[in-house]
């Protein structure tokens, strides 16, 4: 069996998508440091301007501060904001107007902590892919390369059951990505593919409105 070990992400892009559907498990850490201008808290979206980043505003952004511990602010009214992008990039989109109902709602409620509000979008997000991945959150901080614990309930310390743990927490990076051999991005249409070329790996809600429920073949 294979699991992946992955950050919390915000809508977060293709690539961190394909891994829970490929993967037996994934694990999300919760227990590492925050870091600005990552998946954590920031979604990439095509326009017609080019790529856009959209970021949740988080309060207590300190080294020390633990993600799972991030409170969302309300800074700047960015659920409108947000939202206004996602009508501006894809309204045109073949199927903004089919999951439209059901992502709207993410930019109404108010949720405290960013851990809580990305693993809710995580699960509406495969839901709409009809992926079905073994998801838990970690309970302490997972070291790379760490030994093998005695088995516990506890899924990460269970690791002698898995070949292999995959470590993507580094790899699927905002702005230093490393190398991934199992993804290898393909095209797919995109709203202003004629005006700026493919963008590859952007937030997964840039497949579902263009590929709908083909969406899943391209994972």
């Amino acid at each position: 069996m294979s699991a992946a070990l992955l950050q919390t992400t915000y809508f977060g892009p293709i690539q961190w998508y394909q891994k829970l559907y490929r993967y037996d498990h994934c694990l999300i850490e919760q227990y590492d440091s925050y870091q600005k201008q990552t998946y954590r808290n920031r979604c990439v979206i095509a326009t017609a301007n080019g790529p856009q980043a959209l970021t949740v505003p988080v309060e207590g952004t300190n080294e020390k501060c633990l993600v799972k511990d991030l409170r969302i602010s309300d800074h700047n009214n960015w659920r409108r904001i947000h939202w206004n992008a996602l009508l501006s990039a894809y309204s045109e989109s073949p199927f903004f107007d089919y999951y439209a109902d059901d992502i709207h709602p993410f930019f109404e409620k108010k949720y405290d902590f960013l851990i809580d509000f990305n693993e809710a979008i995580r699960q509406k997000v495969c839901e709409l892919l009809d992926i079905h991945p073994n998801v838990v959150h970690s309970s302490q901080f997972i070291v790379h390369n760490y030994e093998p614990q005695p088995a516990q309930n506890n899924y990460e310390l269970c690791t002698m059951n898995y070949e292999l743990i995959a470590d993507f927490r580094e790899v699927i990076n905002a702005k230093h990505p490393q190398a991934d051999p199992d993804f290898q991005p393909q095209r797919y249409w995109q709203v202003f593919e004629g005006k700026h070329g493919f963008q590859a790996n952007l937030s997964i809600l840039d497949l579902l409105f263009n590929m709908g429920p083909e969406s899943i073949f391209y994972l």
